[in-house]
């Protein structure tokens, strides 16, 4: 099934430099930008534009489908390095929470001292 432009969770952005994204912000096609999923559980028709801003440039069109979206080979892949940053994301926060309190607790000694007078 073909991207359904039509569904409120579709959005297609176009960039100064040429570049157009159209994507499903549920994360739900996998093979965005070419296909949604045939049943896809979060298909809303779009009822009104209501506040949307629509620029007066056409969007260019969709470029041809690669033949690693129809054997499947390139949702797999994105979903191995999906897999990987997945796995990744503990420890990289945790390692940002350690930096933080580091941070926190030499600001806290600099507040400390500056009150002492070592006379």
């Amino acid at each position: 099934m073909p991207m359904r432009t039509e569904c409120k969770n579709f959005e297609s952005r176009s960039y100064p430099n040429g570049d157009t994204v159209r994507k499903c912000n549920l994360d739900l096609a996998p093979d965005a930008p070419w296909r949604c999923p045939e049943e896809c559980p979060k298909y809303e028709r779009r009822l009104a534009d209501a506040a949307w801003t629509h620029g007066s440039l056409v969007v260019s069109a969709t470029p041809p489908e690669p033949e690693s979206v129809a054997d499947g080979s390139a949702a797999a892949l994105l979903d191995a390095a999906e897999d990987i940053l997945n796995a990744a994301g503990p420890s990289i926060l945790a390692e940002i929470e350690a930096e933080r309190q580091n941070q926190s607790r030499r600001g806290l000694r600099r507040l400390f001292r500056r009150g002492r007078t070592d006379d």
